[in-house]
Formats: structure tokens, sequence, C-alpha cells
């Protein structure tokens, strides 16, 4: 089984161009799922039937996993079986009648406008570290990519001159521009920290670790978690809030829907158009609060 699983997963990567956190979660969902299998002595995809990947989610279900991770499971399964009928590994896709789960997507998280200023102040430039840490917080308020993607930047892909980044990890290909705070801590960066990071096998990675290597999601994750804590600050952070906040606070300012999801890199407008149920959230929020006369029925009429 996992075999024809590690044929997928490559299949993802270098065809579909699928990014590091769908390859991560898909192949989590499928080997729960081929464990679940082998211990009721399917040995082979071939012979999952309809009636076992039922029985699949009713566990699930009776584990208590919420409607969205059941969701994801199936969405997963579906797709590697769809893969696998179309390489002639199997005849039927036995996921393919499971039910939806209903489930509503969590709002995302945001920080406020002087959440993130308190962020950016919180590394040390004065010394190289601090400055990697500090460009890279800029660059990720500035352009929203998600994480994997500024880890897999190239110095190249990086234009001082104009002030823009080249993001070509997905599946799509974006220009997005830089606002200059982030362009002029990107200059300082490369013509200094980055240089003495530089190791004879660094190659072209952008951000560098102490040891010379391309820095890695985890160690961007220890370094955001340790800037919150310093910072003081209690909004839960995850490494995609910089996106989300980025994304937020331009709809807020009056940019177009559009504009966003093609920055983003969605390739559904839904997925974009959480931002907006996010902003009008936050209003009514804000409106109840601190209106005088919200929530006042003295004299109902």
């Amino acid at each position: 089984m996992r075999p024809l699983l590690n044929q997928f997963l490559d299949y993802l990567k270098d065809t579909k161009k699928s990014s590091e956190n769908t390859v991560h979660s898909y192949r989590h969902d499928a080997l729960l799922f081929i464990r679940f299998a082998e211990a009721r002595g399917v040995r082979q995809l071939s012979t999952v039937t309809p009636a076992l990947a039922d029985a699949y989610f009713d566990d699930l279900r009776a584990q208590g996993k919420a409607p969205s991770t059941i969701a994801r499971n199936a969405a997963a399964l579906h797709s590697f079986y769809k893969f696998l009928v179309l390489q002639n590994h199997v005849e039927v896709n036995p996921f393919s009648n499971v039910r939806n789960e209903k489930s509503t997507r969590p709002l995302p998280q945001i920080l406020t406008k002087s959440e993130i200023e308190l962020l950016l102040q919180q590394p040390s430039i004065s010394d190289f570290k601090g400055l990697r840490d500090r460009t890279m917080l800029e660059v990720l308020y500035a352009t929203g990519i998600r994480v994997s993607e500024l880890m897999e930047l190239n110095v190249e892909d990086v234009n001082l001159t104009i002030g823009f980044i080249h993001c070509k990890t997905s599946d799509k290909e974006r220009i997005i521009p830089l606002y200059p705070i982030a362009t002029q801590f990107l200059q300082r960066y490369i013509h200094t920290a980055r240089v003495a990071f530089t190791t004879p096998t660094s190659g072209r990675a952008l951000f560098l670790n102490l040891n010379g290597e391309r820095l890695s999601r985890q160690g961007f994750w220890k370094l955001l978690k340790r800037y919150q804590a310093q910072a003081g600050i209690t909004t839960k952070i995850t490494p995609q809030t910089l996106r989300h906040s980025f994304a937020a606070h331009l709809l807020e300012n009056g940019a177009d829907l559009k504009f966003i999801q093609e920055v983003l890199g969605h390739t559904d407008i839904a997925t974009t158009q959480l931002y907006s149920q996010l902003i009008r959230s936050r209003f009514q929020s804000v409106y109840a609060k601190y209106h005088p006369r919200a929530g006042t029925l003295d004299n109902p009429v």
C-alpha cells in the first residue's frame, strides 16, 4: 500500500505542484486509513470496499473527530483513489459516495494592526540573526505569502530595484509587490547577514540558518512563538497568522476581493471570501462593544 501512496505524494508534489502543507496533510490522512485497513486484514488498496470506507468514517466519528477533520480525510482519500483509478491500480473509487460532512469552516485568526507593529519590533536588528528574522516578518506581512513559500525563496526571486518578489512554488506563479520598508530590510539582509551566514553549500536560498542551510518551516515556527511571547501577544498565532492578517487588513482598507485572491494564490474565490466574513464579524463585535446604544432596550418600540 505504501509504495502506491508514495507515488501519489510524488504526483502531488511534481505534477500538481501542491504545497508542502497539502502533501503532508494527505500523507497523514492516507496513512491513518491504511493502518485502519491493515488492522482489519486488508492488505491491498484494490480490495478496499465502500463498506470499509464507511466503517472508517464511522470510527472517526466515534473518536469524536471534528466534522472539518473528517471532511479533510474524505477529500484526501477521494483524491488518492482518484489517482489510483487514473493509473489503473484500482478499478473503482470506494470513496466516491462517502457522505459529505457538514462543517463550518472557522474564521481565520488575525492580529490587529497594533499587534503586527508590536511583533515586527521584537527582533533585535543590531545582530545578523535578528535582522534576518525582522526581514522575514516584514516580507510575510508585505506579501501575504505562505511560510512554505517564504522558505523556498531564492535570492534571484527578489527584485530590489522595483520592489517585488517572484513566488513560484505553487501551481500559479505570482509577482507580489513589497512595501518600501520590506525592500529596505531585504537589501540590508542580503548584503550583510546573508553574506555572513553563507557557506559553500548554501546555494541560492534566500533565508539561511546559522549553519548556512535553508531555514525550515519548523525553525521559523519556533522563532515566531518566541517573538510572540516577547511581545506579550495573547492572540493565538500560527505560521498562517501574518498571511491572514495581510488579507484582512487589505480588505479593511478597501482592496478588491479579486485582487486579494490573486495575490494570495487562491484558486477558488470562496476561500478568499472568508476574509469578508471575518471583517463583517469584527465590525459587528466592535459596534456592539462601543456604540453607546448597542444592546439598549429601555424603551422598546
